[in-house]
């Protein structure tokens, strides 16, 4: 019998794949391309953005860190990811100096001010600004606050500092949270 229901299973799926139409269990995952690499859902954060070649930096400053097993863990998180461009924007020598293991410490905290407990896409975020009237505040891993803002269309993080990051791109979902791409560092 149950050879029956398999064969049945496989004819309908050949006659969907002839019309066009892929069977639920033949789809691909829906990804994003960031960094020049698609991101799988079904992937952690880890294992999605040593991928990229959009984040090289934030990668190497990870494993500096010691955050490879955290952010691989089951979260979930919500990353605010810096782009290579965004770790150049820092004085000269900034990065060279902070992934010194003398600086662990303060690398860790730099690293998990970016990080907030929990999955939230931009559109949860975007209703807790229209909540906040216009602002959104957030407590990161580190402990310290971002605001969160929208400008048109667009979402911004600010930070302890008062500098601001633009999200260029949103809800590169995870299987342990969801990455928001930003093109500038955050500082606590």
């Amino acid at each position: 019998m149950k050879t029956t229901a398999v064969k049945q299973l496989a004819i309908a799926a050949m006659a969907l794949l002839t019309l066009g139409i892929q069977p639920a269990f033949a789809q691909k995952e829906k990804t994003v391309t960031v960094g020049g690499a698609p991101m799988y859902p079904s992937k952690n954060i880890v294992e999605n953005a040593v991928n990229s070649k959009d984040h090289t930096t934030l990668v190497a400053a990870v494993k500096a860190a010691g955050l490879v097993e955290t952010l691989s863990g089951t979260g979930p998180f919500t990353v605010f990811a810096p782009t290579n461009e965004a770790f150049d924007k820092l004085p000269p020598g900034t990065v060279a100096d902070l992934v010194k293991p003398e600086n662990k410490e303060k690398l860790t905290t730099i690293l998990t001010y970016h990080v907030v407990p929990g999955k939230m896409d931009a559109k949860e975020l975007m209703m807790k600004i229209k909540a906040g009237k216009g602002k959104a505040m957030l407590t990161t891993v580190q402990g310290g606050t971002l605001t969160l803002m929208q400008q048109g269309k667009d979402l911004w993080v600010m930070d302890a500092q008062g500098n601001k990051a633009k999200v260029t791109i949103k809800d590169v979902y995870q299987s342990n949270g969801v990455i928001h791409v930003i093109n500038a560092v955050l500082m606590p």
